[in-house]
């Protein structure tokens, strides 16, 4: 059908075509944003009768521990924060599954977390520390990467080797997986080491540490936290709850549940989480509209009229969109001065903290200490 020299045109034709599509194609994949990488942290809490006071540091610490990951980077990128909680040593739990549950599986949700938390309650029990991070190791979505960071911290009194699970396999598991297992032993260093929490960690590739569970850590009050304090309310003015009636109401409860639960727990925990909640890692696309709409979760114009909230349903389909648009400039504004204020913040805290340090008195680490200098210890080694 074709010459020679049309074979030879249609050929070098067809060649030049293919070398375009796939220069096209490298170009797309080149431009092709990449995934942000993730924190992802279990944290595993004994809920045995001696444990109140660690409950306590934890849920009152919770949101200091999650603002200090608003500042760290992972390939240039601020990561994506992931928590799941774990309960285990508590009689109240069925025997036949150790004593343990799992209350939160992997989630960017701090809230649910933040109430979990203040919802646990101690009751006596056996702590089996192998099994409880075997389920964990086995039961949540960890995430196939290495580039991201997965930890589990296990906090504790009781020996390490309790159950039948033995935790020198869990710890090799959770290796092998990837997985860190970082040990917070309450009580002495010594008999942390005795009980093989120092042993569990060295395993996994953790860290290890011991804290006083019982001691009472409260921030000091710093010259920010009153105006935090206002700009979080105006913060909270610029959330639209969207979809489903009852999970709407639901999350909107529980956002302010927990910012109850931290003012009543301290100016600092309070200013911790407005600065948290000022952050990239908090978003509520799944019910607040002006998250949804920003990162292109939901189209405005495709809601029903029962999803839309109660303040836009008589409004135009383009008075609608002008109001998000507002609320979403004027949280970022919001956004902006508290992080302003959060820096200063933690430059006043800081230098508290090297004046404490310099004494002969300086007290025991406490939960959010041991946890978040593992997390950053970790993230440096990435």
């Amino acid at each position: 059908m074709f010459g020679t020299r049309g074979r030879n045109s249609c050929c070098a034709w067809l060649a030049g075509l293919a070398i375009g599509l796939a220069t096209m194609a490298a170009w797309g994949d080149e431009k092709k944003e990449e995934p942000a990488p993730k924190i992802q942290m279990a944290i595993l809490l004994d809920t045995s009768n001696s444990m109140d006071g660690l409950i306590h540091q934890a849920r009152t610490q919770l949101w200091k521990i999650v603002n200090e990951f608003t500042t760290i980077k992972l390939a240039g990128k601020t990561p994506r924060l992931e928590v799941a909680l774990y309960e285990y040593g508590n009689n109240g739990l069925p025997q036949k599954e150790g004593f343990l549950r799992q209350v939160v599986a992997l989630t960017t949700d701090l809230d649910k977390v933040s109430e979990a938390m203040f919802a646990l309650r101690t009751n006596g029990g056996d702590e089996y520390c192998g099994q409880v991070i075997s389920v964990a190791t086995k039961q949540l979505a960890w995430s196939g990467s290495n580039k991201d960071v997965k930890c589990i911290f296990i906090a504790g009194n009781e020996p390490f080797s309790q159950g039948t699970v033995d935790f020198r396999d869990a710890c090799k598991a959770a290796a092998a997986n990837g997985i860190t297992v970082n040990t917070i032993f309450c009580g002495n260093y010594e008999e942390g080491v005795r009980t093989f929490w120092q042993e569990g960690a060295r395993l996994a590739d953790g860290s290890s540490m011991n804290i006083d569970q019982n001691r009472s850590v409260v921030a000091p009050p710093t010259p920010q936290d009153k105006e935090l304090a206002t700009l979080g309310s105006r913060l909270n003015a610029t959330y639209l709850p969207y979809g489903d009636v009852r999970r709407r109401e639901e999350a909107s409860r529980r956002q302010a549940a927990q910012d109850a639960n931290a003012a009543e727990a301290s100016a600092g925990s309070m200013a911790a989480r407005t600065a948290f909640k000022a952050s990239q890692l908090y978003r509520n696309t799944g019910w607040d509209l002006v998250d949804a709409v920003q990162e292109g979760k939901v189209k405005i114009e495709d809601l029903k009229e029962d999803q839309l909230p109660e303040s836009l349903k008589k409004m135009s389909p383009e008075e609608r969109k002008a109001q998000v648009a507002k609320l979403s400039a004027e949280r970022a504004n919001i956004q902006a001065k508290i992080a302003k204020l959060d820096q200063l913040r933690r430059v006043y805290l800081a230098e508290q903290e090297r004046k404490v340090q310099a004494t002969a008195a300086a007290p025991a680490a406490s939960f959010e200490r041991a946890v978040t200098e593992s997390v950053k210890a970790q993230v440096n080694r990435k």
